[in-house]
């Protein structure tokens, strides 16, 4: 019988370790430049922890059911367990007085979401880095997140990609005219840019002209806030335009190179928490298109899990390690191969399998990373060197009986 892992789940072998380790490595980097320190949440959560206020969907939650504690769930996302260990555990357990804010966390971590009906063998299984800037709202937070996210990208290498920027508050509030029967479908055919759909649906002439010109509102910022600045605006969605003039002139001042920005008011994400701007990173390439990061702002969903329900100001991104593999593969930074070892320690005789075990140990014991592998035995000294040069291995250590050590380097 062959044993396979369960639908939806799928194993990595080491080079693919390696290529993505790569990757979370290197945005751990950045992350570390920008002055983030690294977070971890518990994989298990409590069903209504991860749902309150209706922050998460259970359709989307992997449950386990405790016969005696209750429902659990898989983490489907982790800004909502970020959230849950700041308020909970910073500022549940810290006078506001000596709260340091804001707090700037990082992650590297798998998440697991249940696949749609009739999607039965989609992945389940996903790995993600981000960060969460927590107790920081406004003008200044937001550039921050967007230009951490563009430096992450550059890291990479990666060289074909454009970020969509969205604003949560004023989509909501320009798709409100719309019937509630109608106003998600509205809302689907525009972001997938179906006119035909949309020219469809059952609308007066007023909200169809008005669905209309929603589909449009998508290109270069300075077009489309133009264009929403025409609308008859209440004086809050007005604000929200003027805030968005102002965040995309200072990332145009503040980027060294300028960033591949469209702002798409049509914008929206699969959580439901997002209070301000939301965004997605999506590579560009002559095949397809793919979703590589997603973020947003978040500034009432730490108050569903404070104690006290005192709230603080959230915006944070994600990256999908995934994604982000399968685009760099067609590039030349992912490493080829596993790391090489850099010894064999092959003891001559078994009186000298002590001494190679301890010429090992010393070997590991370097003050920098050493690899040092130990020949296990049963073979000829011709299939030893064999072994090494297809490795990669660049000294050979032959340990006689005494422990003294013969250094052989490969070329």
């Amino acid at each position: 019988m062959v044993h396979q892992p369960p639908a939806g789940a799928r194993d990595l072998l080491p080079l693919e370790v390696t290529q993505k380790r790569w990757i979370a490595d290197r945005l751990q980097q950045v992350f570390h430049r920008w002055g983030y320190h690294q977070i971890i949440t518990s994989t298990l959560e409590w069903l209504d922890t991860l749902m309150a206020g209706g922050a998460i969907q259970r359709s989307t939650v992997i449950q386990l059911q405790d016969a005696e504690a209750g429902t659990l769930g898989l983490r489907p996302e982790l800004t909502a367990s970020i959230a849950r260990a700041f308020a909970t555990r910073i500022a549940g357990s810290t006078s506001e007085a000596s709260l340091s804010l804001p707090q700037r966390l990082y992650y590297n971590a798998n998440v697991f979401r249940r696949s749609p009906i009739g999607h039965h063998g989609r992945q389940l299984e996903f790995y993600q880095s981000g960060v969460e800037l927590l107790g920081a709202g406004g003008l200044l937070a937001d550039s921050e997140i967007l230009l951490l996210l563009a430096d992450c990208l550059n890291q990479l290498g990666l060289q074909q990609w454009h970020l969509i920027l969205g604003e949560a508050g004023l989509t909501r509030s320009l798709f409100s005219p719309f019937p509630a029967s109608v106003q998600d479908k509205v809302r689907k055919a525009i972001a997938h840019l179906d006119r035909v759909a949309l020219e469809t649906l059952p609308l007066s002439p007023e909200l169809r002209e008005r669905a209309l010109f929603l589909f449009d509102l998508r290109g270069r910022p300075t077009d489309v806030l133009q264009k929403v600045a025409s609308l008859d605006l209440n004086s809050s969605e007005r604000q929200i335009v003027d805030q968005l003039k102002s965040l995309v002139d200072l990332l145009g001042r503040s980027s060294p190179t300028p960033l591949p920005l469209i702002l798409d008011l049509s914008l929206v994400q699969t959580f439901e928490y997002y209070t301000g701007i939301v965004f997605e990173v999506v590579s560009d390439s002559d095949t397809s298109q793919r979703v590589l990061g997603q973020g947003g702002r978040y500034d009432q969903l730490l108050g569903l899990y404070h104690p006290q329900g005192e709230t603080y100001p959230g915006i944070g991104f994600c990256l999908n390690i995934e994604d982000l593999h399968y685009v760099l593969l067609s590039g030349s930074q992912l490493p080829r191969q596993t790391p090489a070892s850099d010894w064999l320690v092959v003891p001559e005789t078994p009186q000298a399998e002590a001494a190679a075990f301890a010429y090992a140990q010393k070997l590991r014991d370097s003050e920098h990373l050493v690899r040092v592998e130990m020949d296990l035995g049963q073979r000829s000294p011709a299939d030893i060197r064999d072994y090494a040069r297809r490795h990669r291995i660049t000294y050979l250590a032959w340990i006689k009986a005494d422990g003294t050590p013969m250094i052989e380097t490969l070329s």
